[in-house]
């Protein structure tokens, strides 16, 4: 029924797309240059890799605009709010399946909707055969620049999303004549940090900043060293309270990419997960306020024992080469609350 369900998901989402591009001639995302060229007049080599760039286009544009048609609370062509998460999960992977069902729960099956501008692709030059095959994009999202990547194991799936911040702009990305850009493996020297060592130095960063063994391999800012603070800001207070806190940020098993820029270095996606616990020690008879953002998880306004709450965070880093070494920038992010429970 799944299966069915998608289906007929993309087959609405195409006839939206048909009839947008019928009514305004340029509703649907537009390809990028690259896409339009492998489209128009793929080259010999072109047809060698597993992804092109037009094919990318066409997943883009079915997947947000089903992702879209999901998000519209009341379209009838959808039986029941249960049904239509179940299929927007079916359109997601790795950390972004988290992330909607948080979405959707957190506002009563009304997830907020976004407009998409037109896509720059960056498409690994994957031979056929391979598995595990995997896109980026560059789009605005409700006119702020985002980062996506799509990963195909039996269907394409959004794996990543992350906005660009305020004052920071994506790499240049090495392509090549045809227009594809080079995936690097996971074990990868070239650069400063490995992408398979990427998440676990980040969650160190993080936990620890400027004094821990993975100091100055990240910039500080506010999703590195400044969250640190945080942490211990949060231990101390809670501990004059009574309570005692943590907060343990991990890779898990999310899927990392990474994309070879002009520079020699990379541009790494990747997803971490924060578990912060907040317990009542002593006095059982305090109650523990449940935060705002939790409280669509969580029913009751306090708890007597204990908070857990779970956030799934999304990033983009620009990591230098080796041969010019200096502190790895996040450049793109986004996170939210994906769980909470309180005994």
């Amino acid at each position: 029924m799944r299966a069915y369900g998608r289906r007929k998901l993309l087959a609405l989402a195409a006839g939206v797309l048909a009839a947008a591009t019928a009514c305004t001639g340029n509703a649907a995302p537009a390809p990028s240059k690259a896409a339009a060229a492998a489209s128009a007049t793929p080259s010999p080599s072109a047809v060698e890799y597993a992804v092109t760039p037009a094919e990318a286009a066409k997943v883009f544009s079915e997947i947000t605009a089903s992702d879209d048609l999901l998000r519209v609370k009341k379209d009838p062509s959808l039986e029941s709010l249960e049904g239509r998460l179940a299929l927007a999960q079916d359109l997601t992977t790795g950390g972004q399946t988290q992330l909607t069902v948080a979405a959707y729960l957190s506002t009563g099956y009304a997830p907020p909707r976004y407009r998409w501008g037109s896509p720059t692709f960056f498409v690994p030059k994957f031979r056929v055969g391979e598995p595990a095959l995997w896109f980026s994009a560059l789009a605005t999202r409700n006119g702020q620049p985002a980062l996506l990547t799509f990963a195909k194991t039996d269907d394409w799936r959004i794996s990543s999303v992350a906005e660009l911040l305020p004052a920071q702009e994506l790499p240049e990305i090495e392509l090549d004549a045809d227009g594809y850009a080079t995936a690097l493996a996971a074990d990868d020297k070239s650069i400063t940090i490995s992408p398979q060592f990427m998440g676990p130095v980040h969650a160190s960063v993080a936990e620890t900043g400027s004094a821990g063994v993975t100091a100055g391999l990240l910039a500080p800012g506010p999703y590195t060293t400044d969250v640190a603070e945080q942490i211990a800001a949060l231990r101390t207070k809670a501990k004059k309270a009574e309570l005692s806190y943590d907060s343990i940020f991990s890779a898990d098993n999310y899927p990392v990419y990474a994309l070879r820029t002009k520079d020699g270095g990379a541009l790494i996606q990747y997803s971490l997960s924060r578990n912060s616990t907040t317990r009542n020690m002593l006095d059982t008879t305090y109650k523990l306020p449940v935060p705002p953002e939790a409280s669509w998880a969580i029913g009751d306004p306090t708890v007597p024992l204990s908070i857990k709450l779970t956030e799934t965070h999304q990033y983009a880093t620009a990591v230098p080469p080796l041969t010019t070494p200096k502190a790895a920038t996040v450049i793109a992010h986004q996170g939210a609350l994906t769980r909470a429970a309180g005994t």
